[in-house]
């Protein structure tokens, strides 16, 4: 199916579309929403940035517009859960941009700001509930809010639910759900644990796949730059000289960190802001907003925005720290190349981090070009050796230089870690993750 019109959804829904500028669904879209719209259990596996929150808002919305009830006091007819604030708000977004046509209330609910006014808000009752584990829990033993009217459960991230320790959560909430409901899964990866949680809640599911696990996104350039860790501070600087890096997303493995990386970038005139588990909420929001809007060139984040951030127009990647785990890297990086649009990711590699570089390769299946640190040999440049399961047969690109693979004596047309990346077809509902 080539165009959402073909996917039988009511016409308030097409005209919201409509108006995001979408008219063809996303691969995960045009295979999920149509089992989902027949009423079967899904288990969806994709990566972030496929589109996977129209896949399964799309039809709920079909659905609720289809079956009109009255709200009943506390209580919600859908219910998302998600593992972070940052991507339950967005999905809440999502929601509320293709069902903006239609007579439906619905709420977020998550940790960090005031539990009285979601016990408030939850008296008039609500069609769709979208809430990250720990808060729900709290506000359900509060009897503020009853899970019994609910038909549609969703799990989104669910691999991520478990990396952050909400299984015992998640399966307390469910254990109040009614037994006759329909439940859609999305996972970007599917470990023994997930699997075991899924053949659990999932009633005979269909299965969509659109991409293979641990797949980084196509229009993805990646490079990595062998540099000593204390010269990544300077290389970071240097890199951030090219104006053409107009929004990047900057990763540290810890908070600590992060905001350490936040300090030295405003004391070298860099406008930053930092983004972690120590943040409040509205400290959160805010430098989201200001990363959103253009007021902040830079965000630097821990994991936790891996995969809840959605912000159009992400030119580049770095990977200040390489991750730990190798399936982050994919999540991260994810992060741009959204929408059709290609985009850049850089990752700093230390001597410490050999290693997590080589099992990023082992389990992506693929080599990341390394190209020449700017700051010079002294900086680390003699770290960047072949590595034992992805040999660089062809010697690292030089700064500037060609990609691997390009003819000799060919000028690449964008600097290593600069240049805009290209708007590669049409605008797809993808922007709705």
């Amino acid at each position: 199916m080539s165009h959402f019109q073909d996917l039988g959804l009511v016409a308030p829904l097409l005209k919201a579309l409509s108006a995001e500028g979408y008219t063809n669904p996303t691969p995960i879209q045009a295979q999920a929403i149509p089992f989902v719209l027949a009423g079967h259990d899904l288990l969806g596996i994709a990566q972030t940035g496929t589109g996977k929150t129209a896949a399964f808002a799309l039809p709920i919305l079909n659905h609720l517009a289809k079956t009109p009830k009255q709200r009943a006091p506390r209580t919600a007819r859908v219910l998302v859960l998600s593992p972070t604030r940052e991507l339950a708000s967005q999905i809440l977004d999502s929601f509320r941009a293709y069902g903006r046509n239609l007579k439906l209330d619905s709420t977020v609910i998550f940790g960090g700001v005031p539990i009285s006014r979601q016990v408030r808000a939850a008296q008039n009752g609500h069609d769709i509930v979208v809430a990250t584990p720990g808060r729900l829990v709290d506000l359900v033993s509060q009897r503020a809010l009853s899970l019994s009217n609910v038909e549609i459960l969703v799990l989104d991230e669910a691999d991520q639910m478990l990396d952050m320790g909400f299984i015992r959560d998640i399966k307390r909430l469910v254990a109040l759900l009614p037994k006759q409901r329909q439940n859609l899964f999305f996972s970007a990866t599917m470990p023994k644990e997930i699997a075991e949680l899924a053949n659990e809640l999932l009633r005979n599911p269909q299965q969509v796949a659109v991409t293979p696990v641990a797949t980084t996104a196509e229009r993805v350039d990646q490079q990595v730059i062998f540099c000593d860790q204390p010269k990544k501070q300077a290389l970071l600087h240097k890199l951030l000289e090219d104006k053409s890096i107009a929004r990047a997303l900057v990763f540290a493995r810890t908070k600590h960190g992060a905001d350490k990386i936040v300090r030295h970038l405003g004391a070298a005139g860099f406008i930053a802001d930092a983004i972690h588990g120590n943040k409040s909420q509205g400290q959160r929001e805010r430098a989201l907003a200001a990363f959103r809007n253009g007021k902040s060139r830079l965000l630097v984040a821990t994991d936790i925005a891996a995969r809840g951030i959605d912000v159009d127009g992400v030119t580049h990647v770095i990977n200040y720290d390489l991750p730990n785990v190798p399936e982050s890297y994919v999540h991260r990086i994810g992060r741009t190349a959204r929408a059709g649009a290609a985009g850049i990711a850089i990752s700093f590699c230390g001597h410490d981090e050999r290693a997590y570089l080589r099992d990023i390769e082992r389990t992506t299946r693929q080599r990341v070009p390394a190209v020449d640190n700017p700051l010079g040999s002294e900086a680390g440049a003699s770290l960047g050796q072949e590595t034992e399961q992805a040999p660089r047969p062809q010697g690292q690109r030089p700064f500037g230089g060609h990609k691997a693979g390009g003819k000799p004596g060919q000028q690449q047309r964008r600097r290593f870690h600069g240049g805009k990346p290209r708007n590669a077809g049409e605008r797809r509902a993808s922007n709705g993750q």
